[in-house]
């Protein structure tokens, strides 16, 4: 599938409502501890990207090196429920207003299914 204009449009649009709105669930209660939500997700993909280079698959054996990238997996999977768990924990503790909580999730879902899309439609084929 190519991508093409339309796609970096629409991905840029929905990645501007992800950090407004998690922009917005700080400045409206005037609590900027949901800015953290913003860090976990960018550097959710991380993981993946530096184990699956450390990797090194072989061109002979395709099992070679599946713990990293496993690895790799499960420290994105962790920093990705962090980022949905963190404003739940703030708000249950009361550092964060419930509204505020909502609105964080909501953003970085947006903004972590923005990076995950854009790693899909923009990654290079290998060809043999």
């Amino acid at each position: 599938m190519t991508a093409g204009l339309k796609t970096i449009i629409a991905l840029s649009f929905i990645l501007a409502i992800g950090f407004l709105l998690v922009i917005l669930s700080c400045a409206l209660w005037h609590q900027y501890l949901p800015l953290l939500v913003v860090a976990t997700y960018v550097l959710a993909p991380l993981p993946n990207w530096i184990c699956g280079r450390c990797s090194n698959p072989d061109d002979f054996m395709e099992s070679a090196g599946s713990a990293v990238v496993d690895f790799g997996r499960f420290c994105t999977a962790f920093l990705v429920v962090m980022g949905i768990a963190l404003p739940v924990l703030l708000a249950h503790t009361g550092h964060i207003a419930v509204p505020a909580m909502a609105m964080s999730i909501i953003g970085g879902v947006l903004i972590y299914g923005t990076i995950i899309s854009f790693t899909l439609f923009f990654q290079e084929e290998q060809d043999f």
